[in-house]
């Protein structure tokens, strides 16, 4: 079957140019990065770190100033017994707390999401009369998981022209906003779950009775609320005709203000009414708040954006500022009493997209580095440029082509499943390195040095992939089969590790089908093109030379020069005195040109110290590492005759190098514990007290083990807790301090703290828990795809400004520059 896809695709040579451009076109379109380009776009859903929660649905259910123990036996046991009985139920959890039930539906990982929630809806809509006291309703929550929370953002008054804080805006009218304007607007977008608000106050009618008020009129408090509930309401009386026309009757009974709800009459004494002004003070006030904002020391409004289970959070991110663009123009501003005008603005302070862009842009500048060093290492073993050009070409066509798949399965490309493309790199390169290498073995013969192009061509690259496309095959399913028990894990472990296994394998498959579908027709017209008139020839070499002067003064990239040398030694070849120079040539300045643009990339040493001392140093680590491979090959015959003449000195080194691994990963006293009791049975009671192995332990504690890796994403969450007896005004003024202080160290940009909980069934935070999320200034400053940005510098390495001055951190000291006043690096 292999035979006849290699004999198909190498015959119908257009088709296979073909699903090249395809595989090309479609990967570009569906790579997570962020690339320009001309394509429409239906990228890879991104996040950057996989979503390991349960599969879960939350029910909650609100019954105002009732105690946890109310709540407990009233609302959430009887729910909870109600649930189990759902098909798919793993288990449910439940909480209790002041006011509020949260119930916790646990599925089995194979039960579909949005399944799980019509039968939890079918549920609660068949519970029998009583289940739940009166007036207690309960709700689904959200349908997404705890990582829905992309984007927070809080409510400011700024001065719409120079963007600064002006204030002039009380807590109660930016919840009123928040509420009635920004959830509902920000709500619309695409891919939005919830919007849940958090901090200022919620405006409501408060009537303060007067006890002795309603002694005299004997009317109770049952009388007022229920001349309250009935005040508050509209009534239809049919309608009634007069002169042929039709009119509605209605009885206008919505309370709009203050005085509506004090006309409203409680009862009637000898024929007066008793109206709520009578008996009560009616005033209005903030609702109980069982969370709230605070900003560096100051309290806030806000609101948390939550993305819909399986959308693209990246996406979601931009459809929501999109929609805050189109409400920026509608939200309310005032003038204030000094003349300053305040305008309401959403100012985020925690946006998903710095951190999957800055990952995704990490791991699209790992495997770009690793695509760099497999060319190096081909061009350098392979001594042959047409050769190296046609491996290097497996690795970026392959990765593409692994985008597709995951695309189409609806993999999510984060952290980990980017990952397994990067582990599977090395084991790309080696199926063209194969096939290539057999392809020029068969070249070099003596009976096909004269075959230079045509059928016979065919033929010869025909046999020399089918040689060794079963060994390719094996080698390749060894590695999937290796995997076989990464795909049987389960639950966490496997949302976990499953996306590595999937990627890695789909870069393998894409490989493999590279190498017997585009690879044969790649090698066929690369070994095969030649310029024979030496008058193109010469042409051909200036067009080289003048393209590699054009686009260094236009890039600002020196490695572009090498272009230049490829055409000048080139047009010169008929100087050097032996024919294959001019290829050793060609193949350094290839080298040279990708160890550039390697060391611009990766920049070891650090962006501080130039460029020239990273090149210097990435070529003398890639020249160290090559001659090491280089002496393993030349020596390598005499060092496995020594190694078989003394048989038992080698085993010494595998058996050291096994023993010395289990200390570095259990710790010295667990790998030898064993010695110390055996030494202690026969009186050797101070052995472990030794200055040998105490020394030895410290050095070799363990490894140590981690579920999740570690992320630094630039930013640091704090969750402090006070007593559970705290009040509210003791939680602000703790939170509040908080905040302060952190604020008042130098690398922090931003501190900003909650306490108590958001307005959503995904936040069960108890009033005395705090979370304090706390931004650093970035070490280097980040552009839009999450990559480093370079700006550009003299000679003495001060930074050139828009205006034309300088900026020197030794001279002028610390101070913060914003990134639009820098002049950006022409490969910015």
């Amino acid at each position: 079957m292999i035979n006849k896809i290699i004999h198909y695709f190498l015959k119908n040579r257009l088709v296979t140019l073909l699903l090249l451009a395809t595989i090309i076109i479609w990967g570009v379109a569906t790579a997570p990065f962020q690339w320009n380009s001309i394509l429409p776009r239906d990228p890879v859903p991104v996040d950057a770190i996989p979503d390991i929660g349960e599969n879960q649905q939350i029910v909650a259910a609100e019954w105002a100033g009732r105690s946890p123990k109310d709540i407990q036996d009233q609302i959430t046991y009887p729910l909870t017994t109600s649930l189990l009985g759902i098909p798919g139920v793993k288990n449910i959890r439940s909480s209790s707390m002041f006011g509020m039930s949260f119930i916790y539906i646990i599925f089995e990982d194979d039960i579909e999401f949005y399944w799980s929630r019509s039968r939890i809806l079918e549920k609660l809509n068949s519970l029998p009369s009583g289940t739940l006291p009166d007036g207690v309703q309960p709700t689904l929550g959200p349908d997404a998981t705890a990582l829905g929370q992309i984007y927070w953002y809080t409510l400011e008054g700024r001065n719409p022209e120079t963007g600064q804080p002006v204030g002039g805006w009380d807590p109660d009218e930016l919840r009123s906003i928040q509420d009635y304007q920004v959830k509902y607007a920000l709500a619309a977008a695409e891919g939005v779950s919830e919007v849940a608000s958090v901090g200022g106050f919620v405006k409501e009618y408060q009537v303060e009775i007067n006890p002795n008020a309603m002694r005299s009129f004997n009317v109770s408090i049952v009388d007022i609320m229920t001349a309250i509930q009935k005040s508050n309401l509209d009534i239809g009386a049919e309608t009634l005709e007069i002169n042929k026309a039709e009119y509605l009757v209605r009885g206008l009974g919505y309370i709009q203000s203050i005085s509506d709800l004090e006309e409203a009459v409680v009862a009637v004494r000898n024929n007066l009414p008793v109206k709520i002004k009578d008996v009560a003070h009616v005033n209005i006030g903030p609702a109980t708040r069982r969370g709230g904002l605070d900003i560096e020391g100051v309290e806030a409004v806000g609101g948390v954006v939550v993305a819909r289970y399986g959308s693209n959070p990246l996406h979601v991110i931009d459809h929501v500022k999109a929609k805050i663009d189109e409400l920026d123009a509608g939200l309310p501003q005032k003038v204030l009493a000094d003349g300053t005008v305040s305008k309401v603005t959403i100012v985020p302070f925690y946006d998903r997209t710095g951190l999957i862009k800055e990952t995704i842009g990490t791991l699209e500048s790992a495997l770009t580095l690793e695509m760099l060093i497999s060319i190096i290492v081909v061009i350098i073993i392979v001594l042959n440029l047409r050769a190296s050009i046609v491996i290097s070409s497996i690795l970026p066509v392959g990765v593409l082509m692994t985008f597709i798949i995951m695309r189409l399965l609806n993999i999510e490309a984060n952290i980990v499943a980017l990952s397994g493309i990067a582990i599977a790199i090395g084991l790309m390169i080696d199926v063209g390195v194969v096939y290539v290498e057999n392809i020029i073995r068969h070249m070099e013969m003596e009976e096909n040095k004269h075959i230079r192009s045509g059928q016979p061509l065919i033929q010869l690259i025909y046999k020399s992939l089918t040689e060794v496309s079963g060994a390719v095959m094996t080698a390749m399913l060894t590695t999937v089969i290796s995997f076989l028990p990464v795909f049987m894990m389960q639950a966490q472990e496997g949302k976990l590790f499953k996306p590595l296994a999937y990627t890695k394998t789909f870069a393998l498959v894409s490989a493999f089908f590279l190498g017997i579908a585009i690879l044969p027709t790649l090698a066929y017209y690369i070994f095969s093109w030649r310029i024979t008139k030496q008058r193109i020839q010469q042409v051909t070499h200036i067009i080289l030379m003048v393209a590699g002067v054009v686009l260094m003064i236009v890039t600002g990239t020196w490695a572009y020069i090498g272009l230049t040398l490829f055409g000048l030694n080139n047009l010169l070849q008929h100087k050097w005195k032996q024919p294959q120079t001019v290829t050793y040539v060609n193949i350094a300045i290839a080298t040279l040109m990708v160890v550039y643009f390697l060391s611009s990339q990766w920049l070891p040493i650090g962006a501080n110290a130039g460029l020239p001392v990273n090149f210097i140093f990435v070529a003398l680590v890639i020249a160290i590492i090559l001659a090491v491979l280089w002496l393993m090959v030349l020596y390598y015959e005499q060092i496995l005759r020594w190694s078989l003449a003394n048989r038992r000195l080698f085993m010494t080194i595998p058996v050291f190098t096994i023993l010395f691994g289990l200390v570095i990963w259990w710790g010295f006293d667990s790998t030898f514990g064993f010695a110390a009791k055996g030494f202690e049975t026969v009186g050797w009671k101070t052995f472990r007290e030794t200055k040998f192995w105490q020394s030895a332990d410290k050095r070799f504690p363990s490894m140590g083990q981690e579920f999740m890796p570690a992320l630094d994403e630039g930013s640091f969450l704090l969750m402090p807790v006070t007593m559970p007896h705290t009040g509210i005004e003791e939680n602000l003024r703790v939170l509040e301090m908080v905040d302060k202080r952190i604020s008042n160290i130098p690398e922090v940009e931003l501190t900003v703290g909650k306490w108590g909980r958001v307005n959503s069934a995904l936040d069960t935070a108890p009033t005395q828990m705090f979370e304090n999320i706390i931004n650093y200034r970035p070490e280097y400053i980040i552009d839009a795809h999450g990559k480093r940005a370079r700006f550009k510098t003299n000679r003495k390495k001060e930074f050139i400004l828009t205006d034309g001055s300088t900026y020197s951190l030794a001279k002028d000291g610390f101070r913060i520059i914003p990134a639009d006043s820098l002049i950006p690096h022409k490969r910015g």
